[in-house]
């Protein structure tokens, strides 16, 4: 076979081994958002609004999924502008391979996640693993994002939850004074909901709910 039939060969090869890298990485690049980034956070402290507030499918799932994207972008600023100048540039002008490209591009994500990760979730998974467990943060971005991710959404499903809790006692409260106050009147047969609903809204507008819940989540990640 002639050698530019050999050089076609193997171009086409790994031109075709690119093609499938980059579909499997789209095919992953959902999860790799919910995993390693703020995403979940935001989701689930949503949720968790919602279904205090006893709104049912207001606002919808769509829309609280483009305000966790939207909040996400915001407070991964920085993480993805390292990305671009340490990997993805000198990628783009061809001064490093695919290989270091990935590699170079794991350390701000590694930096983040390490930053809000806790300590006895990355001891557990170290300790699972079999891996030592760093002594500083230094040490710790050279562990695995195999060892890295499972804690820090670990850690970020239990701050998830402990807001969710906080936001939940507010409105607890105004259905507990309703229910109580129905009671006394002797108006059993009435759903508390119905009437609680409208004050936990009334409650949520006049503190501003939104622009208060945005800010001290995006302020959790160390912005403002």
């Amino acid at each position: 076979m002639p050698t530019d039939a050999l050089i076609n060969v193997n171009g086409e090869s790994v031109q075709a081994l690119e093609i499938l890298l980059l579909t499997t990485i789209m095919m992953l690049l959902p999860s790799l958002i919910i995993m390693m980034t703020s995403f979940t956070r935001y989701v689930v402290v949503f949720s968790f609004l919602r279904s205090a507030m006893g709104t049912q499918q207001t606002p919808p799932n769509m829309v609280l999924v483009g305000m966790a994207l939207i909040l996400t972008l915001f407070t991964m600023s920085p993480t993805l502008s390292a990305i671009n100048e340490e990997a993805f540039q000198p990628y783009q002008e061809e001064e490093i391979t695919q290989e270091e490209f990935f590699d170079r591009a794991q350390v701000p994500l590694k930096r983040f996640m390490i930053r809000w990760t806790r300590l006895e979730g990355l001891e557990l998974y170290c300790n699972m693993s079999g891996t030592p467990l760093p002594e500083t943060e230094e040490e710790a971005q050279n562990l695995p994002l195999t060892v890295i991710i499972p804690a820090f959404i670990t850690s970020e499903l239990k701050q998830a939850f402990f807001i969710g809790f906080l936001l939940y006692i507010p409105f607890m409260l105004i259905d507990m004074v309703v229910a109580s106050t129905l009671m006394s009147m002797g108006m059993v047969m009435l759903p508390p909901s119905m009437i609680s609903t409208p004050f936990k809204l009334l409650l949520f507008i006049l503190l501003d709910g939104w622009q208060l819940l945005f800010s001290t989540l995006a302020r959790g990640f160390g912005l403002g």
